[in-house]
């Protein structure tokens, strides 16, 4: 599974890295939201949540679907705006979201209630009563306030457009001004690395250093990303933008919502591995440590080296049974193998196993 982009004759001039303070003070509401999904910023997460205005606090659950489940594409408006590009201040990039049409705003902000037409042209809930029944049946789902809140948008868009701009403002005010005035220098170096990459290495060398997920096939003219999900778009002449985060770790997203402009908004600073497995290499480890003969192998090649026919002696089993067993294990890199003399000895590669849960945990939420 993986998101694909077709960037059939991309001009070099339209991919840009550029940070974007919307973004980070999106991804800024999701770690507050979801603190689990972010353990390095829990220090950051109990600071702003010990001195956040308990009225403020109450706003933040108005909402939170904007963030909590995953990342809002509201948060990214300037792609929904042919030739636009993120800007320096977060009131600048206020008013590019002012910018976006009524039906783009409501859309966007039901994306996680009611996602028809995501990857396609479709009708809009603010067009079709069918999609509008379908939408607030799902908020309905999803609880009271959500449903409230959806209700509230599809009645008034422009009521909720300003009351979202408020919001953010005052959560500027409070918290993530002081954040911003110390995150945009490490993203701005970020930018100007990438861009230095793309200007003298080209595109596959920068998409390298932005994720090892990320992969260009130049042959076929597309990049996948590796995701637990599937979806397609196209740069066409809208070009292809890169927005790094501090905040967003292990979230690696890809907006590719039809019409707009497709965005890469990754990680950067982040604690992930140099090269993490593939999702097709996570999935191959789960299986292969799911079989209870091959844990209990695993147990015994934890704790020393040894030969197929004294594995075959503990478990009481045949050596081809045992070899079977074994090559399941080094198909999925869990185990590695060594001759010494005639004896070829076997072990538990005990540190790629300890990775385990959090390379399954950026994996999920990648």
């Amino acid at each position: 599974m993986s998101v694909r982009i077709d960037i059939a004759g991309l001009r070099p001039e339209l991919v840009a890295v550029v940070p974007s303070p919307l973004a980070e003070l999106g991804m800024a509401l999701h770690a507050l939201s979801e603190p689990g999904h972010h353990p390095g910023l829990q220090g950051w997460v109990t600071g702003v949540t010990a001195r956040l205005d308990p009225h403020l606090a109450d706003r933040m659950c108005e909402a939170d679907f904007l963030w909590r489940t995953t990342f809002s594409d509201l948060f990214l408006p300037y792609a929904g705006i042919p030739g636009t590009l993120p800007c320096a201040t977060l009131a600048e990039e206020l008013d590019l979201l002012d910018k976006l049409t009524d039906e783009q705003f409501v859309d966007a902000a039901l994306e996680f209630t009611c996602a028809v037409g995501y990857g396609s042209c479709g009708p809009t809930a603010l067009s079709d009563p069918e999609v509008r029944r379908r939408s607030l049946d799902l908020a309905a789902a999803r609880g009271p306030r959500q449903l409230r809140f959806s209700e509230r948008l599809l009645a008034d868009p422009p009521r909720i457009r300003a009351w979202l701009r408020q919001f953010l403002q005052d959560c500027d005010e409070a918290f993530f001004a002081e954040a911003w005035s110390r995150l945009r220098h490490q993203l701005a170096a970020d930018a100007r690395h990438k861009t230095d990459l793309l200007r003298h290495r080209g595109l596959a060398e920068a998409l390298a250093a932005v994720s090892p997920a990320v992969t260009l096939d130049e042959a076929a003219a597309d990049i996948a990303v590796d995701k637990l999900g599937d979806g397609r778009t196209a740069t066409g002449d809208k070009g292809l933008l890169l927005v790094p985060t501090s905040l967003g770790w292990p979230h690696l997203m890809v907006l590719h919502r039809y019409g707009w402009q497709p965005v890469l908004h990754y990680p950067v600073g982040s604690p992930e591995l140099a090269a993490p497995p593939t999702l097709e290499q996570l999935a191959l480890r789960m299986t292969a440590l799911s079989h209870p003969v091959r844990m209990r192998m695993c147990r015994n090649l934890a704790r020393s080296a040894y030969t197929t026919g004294e594995l075959a002696q503990v478990h009481g089993m045949t050596a081809p049974e045992i070899s079977r067993h074994l090559a399941v294990l080094k198909k999925a890199g869990l185990v590695t193998t060594r001759r010494r003399g005639r004896y070829v000895l076997h072990q538990l590669d005990v540190t790629v196993v300890a990775r385990l849960g959090s390379e399954f945990l950026e994996g999920i939420l990648r």
